[in-house]
């Protein structure tokens, strides 16, 4: 399914290079406000903005208002990418059988383990309610982020085309009648 806007967070693509401290430190500090050094100046990812204080975003920065356009509706402050969305999407669409955090986590996109710390943060802000043997459900708070984050990308409620993992059915087709060599008689 195509993408309809790049407005949201994002996860840098070569996260998995990051050892698992780094990693993990970065991970717990995106969010938070920093103040640049005297004399210096914060640029704002987005706007390009010079800025004394923004908010961290691995490596990135941004000003708060940048920063609460793109929160998306039902996140509750969470900043949601595109990870949570495939996440809360497999997730949403297995709601019959709930799938396995290990499954979950292998089909995230990311490496395990960004998937097990982001599996963790959803179950903490209440996206995902996960049982004693490690099968996981969505929410209903988790299903308004879901779909606020596919509206926000796709401008549509949430579809399992979105997903990473989403392959399409094959096309059925239509079996072609035999002809029989018998010569047709003129009615001419």
């Amino acid at each position: 399914m195509q993408k309809r806007s790049d407005f949201y967070f994002k996860y840098p693509p070569n996260i998995h290079e990051l050892d698992l401290a780094t990693m993990v430190h970065m991970f717990r500090s995106r969010g938070e406000p920093k103040k640049a050094p005297a004399g210096q100046y914060f640029a704002c990812a987005v706007s390009g903005d010079l800025l004394k204080e923004a908010k961290w975003w691995f490596g990135l920065h941004y000003s708060q208002s940048t920063w609460d356009k793109m929160l998306t509706k039902g996140s509750e402050g969470f900043p949601i990418t595109d990870v949570e969305l495939n996440v809360l999407g497999l997730v949403y669409q297995s709601e019959d059988e709930p799938p396995h955090r290990e499954y979950i986590e292998k089909k995230s996109g990311v490496t395990e383990k960004l998937a097990y710390l982001i599996v963790n943060d959803l179950r903490t802000f209440g996206f995902l309610d996960e049982d004693d043997s490690g099968f996981v459900r969505i929410t209903p708070r988790g299903e308004k982020a879901l779909h606020g984050i596919a509206r926000r990308i796709y401008e549509k409620r949430f579809l399992p085309e979105m997903l990473r993992t989403f392959t399409p059915a094959d096309e059925p087709t239509i079996e072609q009648a035999q002809k029989e060599d018998q010569e047709q008689t003129s009615l001419f």
